[in-house]
C-alpha cells in the first residue's frame, strides 16, 4: 500500500475543520469541556486518547474496505 499524500492532507484538513466548527459553534461548551478535562490525571487522558485513536483507525479502516 502507498502512503498518499493528498489524501493525507486531505483528511488532515477535515479534522482541522470539524474542529475549528466546534469553536465557532459552541465555544463555551468547548470551554467547559477543557476546564472539565484539567483535574483528570495524565493515565486517563491518555486512555480517553487511545480511545479516540482506536476508533478513527476503525473508521478509517470501514471507509477504505
Amino acid at each position: 500500500m502507498e502512503f498518499n499524500i493528498e489524501l493525507f492532507l486531505r483528511a488532515l484538513g477535515l479534522a482541522v475543520v470539524l474542529e475549528g466548527l466546534c469553536w465557532t459553534l459552541f465555544p463555551g461548551g468547548m470551554r467547559r469541556a477543557l476546564l472539565s478535562l484539567l483535574p483528570l490525571p495524565e493515565s486517563r487522558l491518555r486512555i480517553v486518547g487511545l480511545a479516540a485513536l482506536a476508533l478513527g483507525l476503525l473508521l478509517v479502516w470501514l471507509a477504505s474496505h
